[in-house]
């Protein structure tokens, strides 16, 4: 059995700068790439993780993506409506400078025409799921970083949870929108029985 690192949307729109900005983003994607980059062998891979596997909100551009984009006027009530962010090809859709991309191995994109929170509603780029590789790289542990605490780390951790996997956040590995709500969700994560460390 094989262990995963789950790198939750760190990307431009997510942190400092971006249309969706979250306090701390930054500091997440540079301390993610020091945390794996401290595991990782004199070749190159790291020596924890079996497999590094990252998401990306990846919406399309000419569409209000199933509601998740508030219409034109309209303000986003930042509870299911959200300003444009992370436009598929768009420089606010990539990952921030300071993650390593090296690390990653495989690369999940979600939210193309649709809400999307969890990482286990997207795909790779050739439409394998992730669950579907989860079970083809036959791993039954992961741990999680990115953004945002509360929201799509939430939403990612609760999934794997729920799919029988044995989940560890590590909080200091992400970033929230509020305070409030990340101390929220970090409780409601604890509840279900996932380790936040």
């Amino acid at each position: 059995m094989a262990k995963a690192f789950f790198i939750i949307d760190v990307q431009n729109d997510f942190c400092e700068g971006g249309s969706l900005a979250c306090v701390g983003g930054a500091k997440a994607a540079s301390d993610i790439s020091k945390f794996l980059g401290m595991r990782a062998d004199k070749n190159g891979s790291d020596s924890s993780f079996d497999y590094v596997i990252a998401s990306r909100d990846w919406h399309d551009a000419h569409n209000d993506n199933g509601g998740h984009f508030a219409h034109a006027g309209v303000d986003p009530d930042f509870v299911n409506s959200w300003p444009v962010h992370c436009v598929a090809g768009s420089s606010g859709g990539e990952y921030h400078k300071k993650l390593d991309v090296s690390l990653i191995d495989f690369h999940i994109q979600k939210g193309q025409g649709k809400p999307a929170y969890s990482i286990f509603e997207g795909t790779t780029p050739e439409g394998e799921t992730l669950t579907e590789l989860l079970a083809r790289l036959d791993i039954n542990e992961v741990e999680i970083g990115g953004i945002a605490t509360d929201y799509c780390v939430l939403a990612s951790a609760l999934d794997a949870n729920r799919a029988g996997f044995k989940v560890t956040v590590r909080a200091e590995l992400c970033a929230g929108v509020a305070d409030e709500s990340s101390v929220a969700a970090c409780a409601t994560m604890t509840k279900a029985g996932i380790t936040v460390s």
